[in-house]
């Protein structure tokens, strides 16, 4: 390990520190004012460093980084009053201000002060300001934390705070609570005036979040939003929060409440006076859709009305919808209780169609206890049309140009579905086409994609009473083909999927992939070797040292190459099955055969998903992600049913391609807690295995797993870590086995930039399918040992739309070396630096 820029980097940080440390960290602060160096809190004599407490005050100290408030050094070193300062110097020396205007011309001059200007503003910009103690914030502070204690059950808690005036303009604020006696809830009562309200309570009365425990505020809260929810979905139009009152009595001050809770009768106004009457329930009537009420249509007369399953409809012109498919989004139904749930749902389902923006509803009272909804509806246009192009460079081409066409169509069958189709071409110059034998754009891509997306299941079963509509069902029908050609083998691929999905409630997603069938054709193998080169690279040497070739001439692609496999397999060279050169031979072979292999997947597959984030902003939140897939099977069953012959490798065939079979499953799950103060530690656990059986002996390439990249272990590159133990230098490693772990901690540098620190841990191995490799095979716990553990740091950027990242993982534990695992080649020149948009997890 090369310690020189390790010493010098260390040296230079110490400088910078002691730079930093020496600077005035007061020299913005006036002479009658103090800096903010600490807060302090201590409850009933003990202090509390708990962040919730310390959030409670208006004021904290200036950020710091190791230690240094780096920020407010930035800060101090901008200028008040730069733009006067600027041109006070410029102008006290007329005959400089003149040189400076002959040399720079007035208009560059104004220029170089704009940019003075500029930058100062960036550094106060980029910098924070000194926190000076405000007496009338810490007064605040106070209050915050009496109101704290006391809305969580320490009715007499009591709060003052001392400035502690330090040296050199400095001081730090202590804050004292005493927080008495703590109150709990002894008991709960009711007076409910009107009949019925009672009577729902008291049928949901064990749901209660009263219970005898220590008061809280917040519980109280929470129960008058439950008690509102419960009335306005049993009928009550009327009902409102106001309406719900605790009343608070302690029983002999001995710190035990008696909670009253009070509910009067509806207020109403009648000319100038106000009079109470009871609730009352409502049904809802009527409901009346209007399929096209936009603004353009205000004046324009219902030409098309039609009744359907007791809902009205009314269009302008010809009805242009199945009324089934828009009663089916409604959750308002004619002739039942009214339920506030039910608008909330459907503002939700109509949404979800994309046919129409959002819709307008209202209730209209009738004269009895009855409610007509109005449902305004306003389409949406039927056609959208979608067009992108795209100018790119990766390792395979220069430069390349893609064209994305789209059409997107609404109300396709008179249903709501909607139809999408989606275009894909693009050419490319490869990095051979500086040989004159080659054309320029000798990389090609055409594609085509159509997408029916119907708002229900669609299905031949009544599926209402397993899957209700409150769950939001759809079923979505995808085609998919695309041809390309001089980009690796050269692949034609067609996939069609038909699947459901479907919202159990807010956090939980199901999707059932009835069918996923997936085709490929691989049109130039002869390429094979072209594309992975280290095989080939390996092979060569083999062949040199055995003088397989006359004057020592390099394999020639794919004649000899393939010929060199053959006389080796077959025994027609100097290796035996025991010699290494032979295993390595026999691997690459196993290896070409895998990935030049046509594949025909035809499996189910059913995902999961638990997502507990209330929105983007919460950082406190788990999400469970749960997929299995079976492969095959139907295939299989048919194959035997008809009595279709095997090939030589004992497999079936479908249109002379043997399918593939296997079971899948895979287990992603990822926690965050919020730490305070941008500072977040997240986590993530994966396991997924894939075991082939019946008609496969191995995985198909595009479902086997990878360790390693900008959301793996960043340590390693993508694709380069395991199997287990052994040391390859394919440019593709993958197996079927796959366990990953990490934990991060993010945190805020200053303003939009933030930083982490990582470790990565996990690895890939074959299991139960036709590798025999041991250091790649997993089989036992002590497997376990080759567990790759990546360590590092990363600098993002948060644009609010996306992150910007670049984290860089260093091999702290390598099960490839045989000996020094432990932190070999842990130094920036071997070093890992990914780069990537927004959070790996």
């Amino acid at each position: 390990m090369n310690l020189q820029p390790f010493n010098t980097n260390l040296i230079a940080l110490v400088l910078l520190a002691v730079f930093f440390t020496s600077c005035d960290t007061v020299k913005r602060v006036a002479d009658d004012k103090h800096l903010l160096v600490n807060n302090s809190i201590v409850v009933n004599n003990k202090k509390v460093n708990s962040e919730r407490i310390n959030n409670l005050l208006f004021q904290s100290p200036n950020r710091k980084l190791l230690g240094i408030p780096l920020r407010l050094h930035i800060y101090n070193t901008a200028r008040p009053n730069i733009d006067s300062i600027v041109n006070e110097q410029i102008n006290k020396n007329p005959k400089h201000k003149k040189h400076l205007e002959n040399f720079l011309s007035k208009k560059q001059l104004d220029k170089y002060i704009e940019s003075k200007v500029n930058f100062n503003a960036w550094l106060k910009k980029t910098g924070e300001a000194p926190v000076v103690i405000d007496e009338s914030k810490t007064k605040k502070s106070i209050n915050l934390l009496e109101a704290y204690y006391i809305n969580n059950g320490w009715f007499n808690a009591t709060a003052s705070a001392s400035i502690d005036t330090l040296a050199n303009k400095k001081a730090a604020v202590k804050y004292t609570v005493n927080t008495g006696k703590l109150y709990k809830v002894d008991s709960l009562i009711t007076s409910i005036e009107t009949p019925i309200l009672d009577s729902l309570y008291q049928a949901q009365k064990s749901k209660t979040l009263i219970k005898k425990e220590q008061y809280k505020s917040v519980n109280f809260e929470l129960e008058r939003q439950r008690i509102t929810d419960l009335f306005l979905n049993s009928g009550i139009y009327h009902f409102s929060q106001d309406y719900v009152f605790f009343e608070m009595d302690s029983i002999n001050n001995n710190q035990k409440v008696i909670v009253d809770l009070q509910i009067k009768n509806r207020v109403l106004r009648k000319q100038d006076s106000n009079y109470t009457s009871p609730f009352k329930k409502y049904t809802v009537k009527d409901v009346n859709i209007y399929t096209n009420s936009s603004y353009e249509n205000r004046n324009k007369t219902i030409s098309d009305t039609l009744t359907y399953n007791n809902y009205n409809l009314f269009s302008i012109g010809k009805m242009r919808y199945n009324p089934k498919a828009l009663t089916d989004a409604i959750f308002i139904t004619p002739h039942s209780l009214f339920k506030d749930i039910n608008r909330t749902r459907t503002y939700r389902h109509i949404s979800n169609l994309k046919t129409f923006k959002y819709p307008d509803i209202e209730y209209i009272e009738n004269k009895d206890t009855t409610l007509t909804a109005n449902i305004y509806l306003t389409p949406l246009k039927k056609f959208n049309l979608g067009f992108s192009a795209e100018v790119s460079q990766s390792n395979i081409q220069t430069i390349g140009f893609a064209l994305n066409p789209s059409i997107f169509m609404r109300n396709v069958f008179k249903g709501a579905e909607t139809l999408e189709l989606s275009a894909i071409g693009s050419i490319g110059a490869s990095k051979d086409a500086a040989n004159d034998s080659d054309q320029f754009f000798d990389i090609n891509e055409i594609g085509a994609n159509l997408k029916l997306t119907i708002p229900r299941l669609f299905s031949p079963f009544n599926t209402e009473k397993i899957i209700p509509k409150h769950m939001f069902p759809s079923t979505i029908i995808s085609l998919a083909m695309s041809s390309q050609t001089n980009i690796g083998l050269d692949k034609q691929t067609v996939t069609g999927a038909f699947n459901y999905k479907w919202y159990p409630n807010r956090v939980v997603t199901n999707r059932l992939d009835v069918f996923n069938a997936q085709y490929v054709r691989n049109l130039n193998t002869d390429n094979y070797f072209n594309v992975y080169e280290t095989s080939y690279d390996n092979l060569n040497d083999i062949a040199q040292d055995l003088a397989y070739t006359t004057d020592s001439e390099d394999l020639s692609i794919p004649e000899e190459a393939d010929l060199f496999i053959t006389d080796v397999l077959n025994g027609n060279t100097s290796l035996t099955p025991s010699d290494d050169d032979y295993q390595t031979i026999s691997a690459i072979s196993e290896r070409k055969d895998r990935l030049t292999e046509n594949n025909l997947i035809f499996s189910s597959n059913y995902y999961y998903t638990k997502d507990k984030r209330e929105n983007l902003f919460d950082e406190t939140f788990s999400i469970f992600r749960f997929k299995l897939e079976l492969a095959g099977n139907i295939f299989s069953t048919a194959s035997k049913v008809f009595g279709l012959e095997k090939n030589s490798n004992d497999q079936y065939e479908f249109f002379n391609v043997a399918f593939s079979q296997y079971v899948k499953t895979e287990f992603d799950y990822i926690r965050h807690w919020d730490l305070g103060k941008k500072n977040v530690l997240a986590a993530r656990g994966f396991l997924g295995i894939a075991i082939p059986y019946g008609n496969s002996t191995n995985i198909p390439f595009s479902k086997s797993f990878f360790a390693g990249g900008t959301n793996d272990n960043r340590a390693w590159t993508a694709y380069s870590l395991g199997p287990g133990s052994s040391e390859t230098n394919n440019e593709f490693n993958e197996a079927n086995l796959k366990l990953a772990f990490s934990i991060e901690n993010r945190f805020n540098v200053f303003g939009n930039v933030n930083a982490a620190l990582f470790i990565d841990v996990g690895n890939i191995w074959n299991v139960l399918d036709d590798v025999e490799n041991d250091e790649a095979t997993f089989s036992s716990f002590s497997s376990l040992n080759d567990i790759a553990i990546g360590s590092g740091f990363g600098i993002r950027y948060d644009f609010g739309f996306a992150v910007a990242r670049l984290d860089i993982g260093f091999k702290t534990y390598n099960p490839a070396l045989d000996n020094n695992r432990w932190f070999y080649n842990y130094n920036f020149n071997k070093a890992v630096y990914n780069i990537g948009i927004n959070y790996p997890f």
